[in-house]
Order: C-alpha cells, then sequence, then structure tokens
C-alpha cells in the first residue's frame, strides 16, 4: 500500500506519535509560506473562530479552519489549552487534533495530531517573516520568551538566516539554559540580556504569554525586524503599542491582528490604523515591498490562523501516505 492514493471510502490518521518523523521544519515552512502567499491572493480564507472557556479544568478550547481553493485543502483544527495537564496528568497544556475533509464531496479524509505540528506551524510562520523582512546583514538573534514553543522558534530562525549570535531574556531567567543549549547544538553563542539590551539584536522573536508589554518602543532599535507570535486572544500584549506605531506592521491574517493580536492595542490606543497593516503574503506575492530600507523597523503579528495547521496537516498527510506509514480506516 505505500503511495497508494486513498479512495473515497478511506480514512487517513495520523497519531500525534508518528508527526516527528512525518514532518521537517523545511516542510512546514514551505507550507506556511505557500499558503499565507494563497491567501493575499484571495485563494484561500479562514473561517470565524470558535473559542469558548469550558468552565471546567479552567481549559479553554475551540476551533480554528478554513478552505484554501488552489492546494485543494479544507478543515479544521479542534483543541484547546488545559492549564493542569502537565502537573497532573504529564501532558503538554495545549492539546489539538486536525481534520481534514474532500473539498468536491464534503467527506472526511484525515485525522491528524496537532500538538508538534502547532508548534512547527509557528515556528515556520516567524521564518517566514524573517527570510522576507530581516535585513540581509542581521547577525545578532533576540529572544523574549524561553519556554517549550521558544526552543522551537530559535531552531527554525537560526535555519532561516545565518545568524552570529543569540541574546536572550525571559521573566523567569532560570529557563534562559533552554535557549542556550540550543545555540550550542547549533554551534553560535549564547548571553543572557537585560531588556535594553536587546538594542544589540538585529532581530526578535517574542513568544510569551504576557498580558502586558515587556518589550518597549526604547528597547528596539533601528532596523530591527520583530516576530511577536505570543498574543492570540483579547488582553494578550507582549510589546509596547508605540512600538507598532514606529514600525511597518505585518501579520498572517488582519482580521486576526486587529482583534486579537498586537495590533489591538495600537489600534485602541489610535497609534495606528486598520489600513497600516499588511499582509505578509503580499509580500510573498511581490505585490508589496517589505522592507525598503535599512533603518526601517519592521514587525510581523503572528496571531495564528486555521491555514497554517490544514496546510501542514495536509504535508503529513501526503508523506505518510506516500511511506505506508498512515492508518486507512474504512468508512
Amino acid at each position: 500500500m505505500d503511495g497508494a492514493p486513498m479512495t473515497a471510502h478511506e480514512l487517513a490518521i495520523v497519531p500525534e506519535g508518528m508527526i516527528a518523523d512525518m514532518l521537517t521544519r523545511d516542510a512546514a515552512f514551505d507550507a506556511v509560506e505557500k499558503v499565507f502567499a494563497a491567501m493575499a491572493a484571495g485563494d484561500a480564507y479562514n473561517f470565524p473562530v470558535v473559542r469558548e472557556a469550558l468552565g471546567h479544568e479552567d481549559a479553554l478550547y475551540g476551533f480554528k479552519g478554513g478552505f484554501d481553493k488552489v492546494g485543494g485543502v479544507l478543515g479544521l483544527k479542534a483543541g484547546g489549552y488545559w492549564p493542569h495537564n502537565l502537573e497532573r496528568r504529564s501532558l503538554i497544556n495545549h492539546q489539538s487534533t486536525v481534520f481534514l475533509f474532500d473539498p468536491d464531496s464534503g467527506r472526511v479524509k484525515a485525522m491528524v495530531g496537532g500538538n508538534l505540528l502547532t508548534a512547527l506551524r509557528t515556528a515556520a510562520a516567524s521564518s517566514v517573516s524573517i527570510k522576507h523582512l530581516v535585513r540581509k546583514d542581521a547577525k545578532v538573534l533576540g529572544m523574549i520568551g524561553a519556554g517549550h514553543q521558544a526552543t522551537f522558534q530559535m531552531r527554525a530562525a537560526l535555519e532561516t538566516h545565518a545568524f552570529e549570535k543569540v541574546i536572550g531574556w525571559n521573566m523567569h531567567p532560570e529557563m534562559l539554559p533552554n535557549l542556550e543549549r540550543v545555540a550550542e547544538e547549533v554551534g553560535i553563542p549564547f548571553e543572557a540580556v537585560d531588556l535594553p539590551g536587546m538594542k544589540d539584536a538585529d532581530a526578535i522573536i517574542t513568544i510569551t504569554s504576557s498580558f502586558a508589554p515587556t518589550l518597549l518602543a526604547e528597547h528596539v532599535s533601528p532596523g530591527t525586524h520583530l516576530a511577536c507570535m505570543g498574543t492570540d486572544t483579547k488582553g494578550k500584549q507582549e510589546v509596547e503599542a508605540a512600538l507598532l506605531a514606529k514600525a511597518t506592521v505585518f501579520t498572517d491574517e488582519v482580521a486576526q491582528s486587529v482583534s486579537i493580536g498586537e495590533a489591538q492595542h495600537a489600534i485602541g490606543e489610535n497609534l495606528i490604523a486598520e489600513s497600516d497593516v499588511h499582509q505578509i503574503g503580499a509580500v510573498i506575492n511581490g505585490t508589496h515591498p517589505g522592507r525598503t530600507s535599512a533603518e526601517e523597523i519592521t514587525l510581523f503579528d503572528g496571531t495564528g490562523v486555521g491555514l497554517q495547521d490544514l496546510a501542514v496537516a495536509d504535508a503529513i498527510v501526503e508523506t505518510a501516505l506516500a511511506q505506508g506509514q498512515a492508518t486507512r480506516v474504512p468508512l
């Protein structure tokens, strides 16, 4: 059955435990870059996000979905955040599963574990922004945040651009060795800094769950590219709103950026307008020039969209089927 195409009467299952062997960072990057381009061209769109507090286990649960006409990908990701999982069950707090459907018939095609997939697609999104917006001579990568997702972000960034040094800050400094270990693996130096020390960074990734800004405009030098990846909910905020006013702002999806991303605060303070927020896909497609000078600050507001998950899940299913690794279930 290796490489055999799916029939209309089969469901492909790729469980969480197989994802690490199925999905490379390069494959995640390519899938996310293509779907951002399709979104900007009007060939793919996301459905409204549903997110609810369950009133049970302090959990948040929701659905993200969308349709990519060019890629022929239709589906949704179901999942959320269970804050007590790690301490009570030795499970990661974020749990999700992706479901793919045949856009021609509506039949279910695949079910894919979504946990590692989510981490890799989030890292891929920031790396896409680095590829298209960072200065070519950028040498120092700054990291704000040192948790589990930060290591994925850092690895992907270091594979995307030839940074020569990493500097890092975290609210809890005892977690910074997570970043130092990644730097050692790659063979470049790492230095813990205070927030003003981020002025030495040429690119900065923020990946925290903060509801108050930590990185201020005065901490960022001209010419820096920022990938703000932690703000995906009303009220969350990683960077000072004034920083967006000083930057050219890009995002995955404008509607999410202005409602649940970093832009929600800058717009709320009347520092920028919705028209000041641009799709990263337009830069990929060449309909927006992207960075226009070495002194320009660029900022990617990565809110996370369902189409990212679906594109990466579809790539995983194709690989699993080609290798004969997917479980095929008759419908």
